[in-house]
């Protein structure tokens, strides 16, 4: 049972992974999916999750379970469901929603396309976008938060529930009604969240967490304004009201948040420390603050020393009204270190996951409340002395070459112009030149080639020679369709960072360090722990083989820099810009051996770029300077008449554009199908922005996310839409990402429709007539997230 007497420190968390430790929950799921297990079957992988998570935070010593952080898809969704503002497209009755209906939300059925889908701020996580106008209702749906939280009470937990926001939840919602001010909804679902709150007081539950990432944000004025009457009204309701922020500063908002009536308030002291003695400074003593002293969104163990240095002082002005916590929710963290058998002791001395977090947060709360911690104090400094020292972090080799480097090493030898020229001369593409983003799909044949010469059951030569029958079959099908560029379709790679990462010096991987991602796609990311380098070539024997297979210039595959970064577990020892930059380094060396090896076409995808960017805009421009440079650097390593492309997956590009185009890819391919090219008009200047996007442009002309085949006719007026904007002689034609997801039946009717369009938009060109095409109706809404990842 949960303890609630302590007279002094207060530790809870803000949430906590819920896939399991070894994803339960996804292949319980997915087997609910396939009708291969009841509901009341999943009922109970779900509750038996939740009960376990619940008993890891209450024997850490917590003073809190924290409930209502568990979803069965996400928690936005959840959010929506408990509220009642489901999509009245699909037709449910809300106070009804059974849970199968809750999955066609999230995926779609034969009559409607899923909820759009996007990323959580500056996370990977992706969360179910809520659809409002002005028709919508916050009347109440789904009892399942409720249930949650009966159940954590009868297992004798003291309880702390947990929902996103009200103003973070409009804030997220897509508003379906041209001209409509979500915050016009903003009393409705105020009037929502009260009902709630006096059915949680009911329950006897003490303490409401609400989460307002978006005051990270630089907010408009209204909607600043909108927090102290929202809360206002909340906090009057009989629960204790703490406001959790999260993710960056909000010291901005101080004065605002001190005079609310809340019960207490967190901030994130890891993202944003500077901001810890601002708020210590000016809290009212009444009124608890929350510190997120954990890192809630890395795997590295806390320097348990340094935490109490800094925690001492705001304990000493607040006392009993401070309480620790992560930073933000443990969702985005694996869940258990202790089963990583095959991490070496070393390395695993310096991490933690979610449940080695609770571990730390017990021992900083037992020693404020002054308990003897010494025995943990010593075992955690010798670690983190260990880590800081160590020679495999540190690379003396790595650091010299980076201060060696030139300060023009980020620079092409010509102008785009010149370098054009020149491609143009040796690669004598037609017009409306054709590829495609770099993979193709990724069979059972593939996946069980790869798993057995993981177990050994499969010699090196014999896994090689599997994957170059896969190669030499994704080459013969290019070049029977008629694509102009064809790739090697990455038979060999698991996934597009884990490939390199496993082939570069400084990562480290694990076997059970998975994360959700959406839904029950979860992924592992790499543990970058040391400086990067590359000890060998990584793809050039792969693509070399390819380009033997035809006469036709093959495009050499890479991941680039800024995305490896996001997307792998980063060390915090130095600045992001410095890690970036080895591995630019490592990538430029893999795309001058490409060059040599005579692949002329090469793609360094960054999919990851925008995400990067830091949630206030201030920020942005230190953060595009030294992720722009760091991709300049490498590509920058070839001659002019080598060609390099880039993609970017589906994103809000107009406030980034001068950005992209400083990258000075020779052709940038993008996601445009779901907007029905309307994205391409930002790159067109046609948005009221002067700025036109200088180089060549791959706008992708069908959405590979969905099993559907599109017609030709409906490819050829995408075409036709983007020659509106984009010159002939700039355009390329592509799909929107990679095809790793897809069947080869569909992959091939696919590309092949997309070829005839093709044809038929150069014939029009070479008549020098208008391409004019039958108006055909396609889906433009998200159908889930990018293959890429």
């Amino acid at each position: 049972m949960s303890s609630t007497n302590s007279v002094n420190v207060k530790a809870h968390i803000l949430g906590f992974p819920r896939i399991g430790a070894q994803r339960e929950l996804k292949f319980a799921v997915e087997k609910f999916w396939r009708g291969e297990i009841s509901e009341g079957e999943l009922s109970q992988v779900g509750q038996t999750l939740r009960r376990r998570h619940w008993a890891w935070q209450a024997e850490a010593g917590l003073d809190f379970v924290t409930v209502g952080d568990f979803a069965w898809y996400d928690q936005i969704l959840n959010t929506a469901a408990l509220l009642g503002a489901i999509p009245a497209r699909f037709g449910f009755d809300a106070k009804r929603l059974s849970l199968p209906q809750y999955f066609e939300l999230a995926r779609g059925n034969t009559e409607q396309f899923a909820m759009e889908m996007t990323k959580y701020f500056d996370t990977n996580y992706h969360y179910l976008v809520p659809e409002i106008s002005s028709k919508t209702t916050f009347d109440g749906g789904v009892e399942w938060f409720f249930h949650e939280i009966e159940d954590a009470i009868t297992q004798g937990h003291a309880v702390k529930a947990v929902l996103p926001g009200p103003l973070t939840f409009l804030w997220l919602s897509k508003c379906k009604q041209d001209g409509y001010n979500k915050l016009d909804l903003l009393p409705s679902i105020v009037a929502a969240y009260t009902r709630i709150i006096n059915k949680l007081a009911a329950l006897g539950v003490a303490h409401l967490q609400l989460d307002e990432p978006i005051l990270a944000l630089q907010l408009p004025a209204e909607w600043v304004a909108a927090l102290e009457p929202t809360y206002r009204t909340l906090c009057e309701q009989g629960v204790k009201i703490v406001l959790a922020t999260y993710f960056d500063s909000v010291t901005e908002h101080a004065p605002l948040l001190a005079k609310l009536p809340l019960a207490g308030l967190h901030i994130d002291a890891v993202r944003a420390p500077e901001q810890l003695l601002s708020f210590a400074a000016q809290w009212p003593s009444n009124k608890v603050l929350s510190l997120g002293v954990i890192d809630g969104r890395n795997i590295w163990a806390a320097d348990l020393v340094k935490v109490l240095g800094q925690i001492k002082p705001v304990h000493a002005q607040l006392g009993a009204s401070l309480w620790i916590a992560p930073s933000c929710s443990l969702l985005h963290t694996p869940v258990d270190l202790a089963q990583e058998e095959k991490l070496d002791a070393e390395l695993k001395s310096w991490l933690a996951f979610a449940k080695q977090k609770l571990a730390e947060l017990s021992v900083l709360k037992r020693g404020l409340n002054g308990g003897d911690i010494t025995a943990e104090l010593t075992l955690n400094a010798d670690a983190q002395h260990a880590r800081r020292t160590s020679k495999r972090i540190h690379n003396p080799a790595v650091a010299a070459r980076l201060a060696a480097l030139a300060p023009s090493a980020d620079q092409r030898w010509a102008d785009f112009a010149t370098r054009q020229a020149a491609q143009r001369k040796r690669f004598n593409l037609p017009v409306l030149p054709t590829t495609t983003i770099g993979s193709f799909p990724q069979t059972k044949e593939i996946r069980a080639a790869r798993a057995a010469f993981k177990k050994g059951d499969l010699s090196l030569e014999q896994y090689e020679a599997a994957m170059k029958a896969e190669i030499a079959l994704v080459v013969k099908k290019q070049d029977e369709l008629g694509i102009d560029v064809p790739v090697h379709g990455e038979a060999e790679r698991n996934d597009m960072v884990e490939y390199f990462g496993e082939q570069l010096a400084g990562f480290a991987f694990t076997q059970f360090g998975w994360v959700q991602s959406y839904g029950s796609r979860c992924v592992k990311p790499p543990v970058l722990f040391g400086d990067v380098s590359r000890p060998s070539a990584m793809t050039v024997a792969w693509s070399s083989y390819a380009q033997s297979l035809t006469n036709k210039p093959m495009k050499g595959m890479l991941t680039g820099p800024v995305t490896i970064l996001q997307w792998s577990f980063v060390r915090d020892d130095q600045p992001r810009s410095v890690t970036c930059d080895q591995i630019a380094l490592a990538i430029r060396d893999e795309v001058v051996d490409l060059e040599e090896a005579g692949i002329g076409i090469i793609q360094i995808d960054e999919p990851a770029f925008r995400e990067g960017l830091p949630l206030k805009q201030a920020d942005w421009s230190k953060y595009l300077d030294w992720a722009g440079r760091a991709f300049r650097i490498s590509a920058s390593g070839v001659a002019n008449d080598t060609q390099i492309h880039t993609h970017m997956c589906y994103s809000e590009f107009n406030d980034i554009l001068p950005a992209i185009a400083a990258m000075d890819a020779d052709v940038i391919t993008i996601e445009t199908s779901r907007s029905d090219m309307d994205l391409l008009e930002a790159f067109a200047g046609k948005n009221g922005d002067a700025f036109i996007y200088p180089n060549e442009i791959g706008p992708g002309v069908y959405d590979i996310h969905s099993p559907r085949v599109p017609q030709v006719n409906e490819m050829l007026r995408l075409i036709a839409k983007a020659l509106e904007v984009v010159p002939a002689e700039r355009l390329w034609i592509n799909p929107d990402c990679g095809l790793k997801t897809r069947g080869w039946p569909e992959t091939e009717a696919a590309l092949a429709n997309m070829l005839e369009a093709t044809k038929t938009a150069r014939a029009a060109i070479s008549e020098g007539r208008q391409l004019i095409v039958d108006s055909a109706k396609i889906p433009t809404e998200s159908h889930g997230a990018c293959a890429c990842h």
